[in-house]
């Protein structure tokens, strides 16, 4: 099974759609190239409490490990 960085960094799309990626408190703030590959379901399945999408701009909402996952997504990437 995948860790969780895995699983959120390809509901985002895949490392090649993320174009930044930053932890802000319980949120991991993303920009990504194509909003349409970002899959929500996907990254509730990974565990987010929640996905705010703005344009390609996301927000995914994961409590207090953001700064963790924030590192081990950038590490896969």
């Amino acid at each position: 099974m995948s860790s969780k960085a895995e699983q959120i960094l390809a509901g985002l799309g895949g490392a090649g759609n993320v174009v930044e990626i930053e932890a802000c408190i319980t949120r991991l703030r993303t920009e990504v190239e194509d909003a349409s590959k970002v899959d929500e379901k996907a990254l509730k399945a990974a565990g987010a409490h929640g996905v705010v999408s703005s344009g390609t701009v996301v927000q995914v909402v994961v409590g207090p490990e953001a700064d963790t996952l924030a590192e081990d997504i950038e590490d896969l990437m």
